[in-house]
């Protein structure tokens, strides 16, 4: 009995300097924002369809690309029927026009583009653009 006493302070006398060991400092104190009236969320960009200006369907936002902190590009689906084909592109969010349409309470996207541009466009891969891919 008196063994296993020794061996458990032992034990905790080794732990002791690990536990009080300071963690790395973190980035910085979290900052609270309120978010602005017109902001959206990226969840809503997520399926929404694209029209250009003779009103035809181009694509979908399939995802929003974020890098340093900030908005890059939004990878549209283009081509394919009913999620079947789809090919995959990425355009500068300035390429993209999102409005809050108040009558039909609804967010539309519009831009520059027909379809065959958009297919012509380089292909954008999901696959092995990550690690835990």
């Amino acid at each position: 009995m008196r063994r296993i006493s020794l061996v458990v302070a032992a034990m905790t006398a080794l732990m002791v300097p690990a536990l009080a060991q300071t963690s790395p400092a973190g980035t910085a104190a979290p900052k609270f924002v309120d978010v602005p009236q017109d902001a959206i969320l990226a969840e809503r960009l997520e399926g929404l369809d694209i029209r250009n200006s003779s009103n035809e369907n181009v694509g979908e936002i399939e995802d929003v690309v974020i890098s340093q902190g900030r908005v890059v590009g939004y990878v549209l689906s283009v081509g394919g029927f009913l999620g079947m084909g789809d090919r995959y592109v990425v355009v500068d969010p300035s390429a993209v026009a999102v409005s809050y349409n108040t009558n039909d309470n609804k967010w539309t996207a519009t831009m520059n583009a027909t379809k065959d541009q958009l297919k012509a466009a380089p292909e954008f891969k999901f696959e092995g653009k990550w690690k835990d891919d």
